[in-house]
Order: structure tokens, then sequence, then C-alpha cells
């Protein structure tokens, strides 16, 4: 089976090369690889360019624009031409086994439509910093709406049919996939499995900034204030937003006091020599594929 896979970039020159790589590097050789250049004013765009012309599977689409990520994703669903849709951030990375593995599970579960994983954490340099295994339960639209979240959204592989059910709000500059699975939930359309192993790779150092933090909570204050009916009490969702109020309180201090890293901490566990190991395997193989 053949997946189409969707990279949006913008200004990723110092990662998008290894972020293509990880792709050709993929067991599973059956995939497009679209990649969706958001207006880069750097090298991103000749970067992607060089692979396109070196890899018929690959299609680099630019209109010149800066239209964000909602929008981008949007474009990639129709856009496709295969029948499942995989996602991936310009500035991560992902285990060579990846999309085999979750192609796998689609393939034999037909009432699931989305699979995600866990994830390795890496810095700057791809120095890995941490593991998240990732734990598999259903969540309803009450648990979203409290922020218990277990779907890593840039590791999603998904049925097209349900990215065409489940559009992104292109509104929402940060915090999409909170939005996206709220939505799905309360049309009773989440339905997925989580692959408890760190298959995705994700650069926590270029993703923890207080701007991007603070947008992101009030985004989901937002998205709560406006969809919480029919699924909690006005009470209830009160106290969720005063949690978020909280959130915000504790990350403006941690940053004042220049202690704004320490998330990174507590977000993801400690790896192993086991993780390692895996990692700078899988490591050895993407870079084999560079080209520039």
């Amino acid at each position: 089976m053949y997946i189409s896979i969707g990279i949006s970039f913008f200004n990723d020159e110092k990662y998008l090369e290894d972020a293509i790589c990880s792709v050709l590097a993929q067991t599973h050789p059956y995939w497009e690889l679209i990649l969706i250049d958001d207006g880069s004013t750097d090298r991103s765009l000749e970067i992607a360019k060089s692979y396109e012309e070196k890899d018929s599977r690959i299609r680099v689409l630019s209109d010149g624009e800066n239209k964000r990520l909602a929008a981008r994703l949007n474009q990639v669903i129709l856009a496709s031409k295969y029948d499942y849709i995989a996602r991936m951030d310009a500035d991560d990375l992902m285990s060579n086994d990846r999309l085999e593995k979750q192609l796998n599970i689609l393939e034999k579960n037909s009432a699931i439509d989305l699979v995600t994983t866990g994830c390795l954490t890496i810095g700057e340099d791809n120095e890995l910093t941490g593991v998240r295994l990732g734990k598999n339960y259903q969540m309803d639209a009450e648990m979203i709406l409290n922020g218990l979240t277990n779907l890593l959204h840039a590791s999603l592989l998904a049925r097209k049919s349900w990215c065409v059910r489940n559009k992104y709000n292109e509104n929402r500059v940060i915090a999409q996939d909170f939005e996206l699975w709220l939505k799905s939930a309360k049309n009773n359309d989440l339905n997925y499995i989580v692959i408890e192993e760190p298959l995705y790779w994700y650069r926590v150092a270029e993703n923890v900034t207080i701007t991007k933090l603070i947008k992101g909570y009030n985004t989901q204050i937002e998205v709560i204030n406006n969809s919480y009916k029919d699924v909690i009490t006005k009470s209830k969702k009160n106290k969720i937003i005063n949690k978020f109020q909280l959130k915000k309180l504790i990350v403006k201090s941690l940053n004042k006091f220049g202690l704004l890293k320490l998330l990174l901490l507590l977000r993801s566990d400690k790896y192993s020599q086991e993780d390692l190991d895996y990692y700078k395997k899988n490591i050895i193989e993407i870079k084999k594929m560079r080209v520039l």
C-alpha cells in the first residue's frame, strides 16, 4: 500500500535535509513525499527542490505565501494521491521502520482510522535528550478538554477518508491538534491506536519557547470555551480553564528565572542505553541518504 507523506516547511534549512532523508531511509518504500514551502526566505526551498530532482517520489509545492501550518496540512490532504496520509514536521526525524509499523496496524484493523507513536526527544544537534513511550488508551471528548492527550500529532498516520472528514481549522496558528482531536471525538470519529514505541523523534529544543507555550494555552482556553457544551458542565469547564491559567503562570515564572528548559526534563523520561543504541543505528542509515 502507498502512503502520502506531508511535510510543511518554513525557514527550516538547518533540519529539512535530515527530515527528507528520514523518509528516504524508510523500510516501507511505497510512498510519495509532498514538501510544501510556506514562504521560506532561507535555502529551504532550494534543498527541497534538490531532492525532488533526484527522486520521482518527491513533489515540491510552493506558492510564495505564508499560510501557516493548518492551511498547509489541509493542502496535503487535497494534494495527496493515496489512501493513507502521514505527518512529519520539518525539524524532526523518525525511525526507519515507523511507517511500516503504523501501516501494518491500519491494514489489520479496519475500525481504526489513525495511528500515532511514542517518541525520542532530540536537541539542536540531533543529540538524544529523552524518551516518551506513549500510552495506548482511547480518549473521549471530556479527557481532551482536560488536556489529557496521548496522541502525538506529528507522528500521525491516518486514512485519507478520516482526514477529509476532519479538516484543520485554518484560523489556528498553534495547537491545531487540540481542536482537531476534540472535534472528531465529539463526532464519535476518533478511533486510534498508539504504538508504545519511540518511532518518532521530536526536536523539543525548537518548540519549548515562552511565546509558543502561552499562545498554545490561550488557544486551548478559547477552544474549551467554544466547545465544552454537551460534554461537561460550565463549572467543570471553569475548573479546567483555571488549570490552564495556572500553567501559564508557572511557565511565565520559569521563564523569568531562566528555568524554562526544566519543562523538557519534566516532559520526558531518561533514555536507556538501548534507546541510544537504537537511535544511533537508525541515524547512520538516515545520514547515508544525504546528497547535498
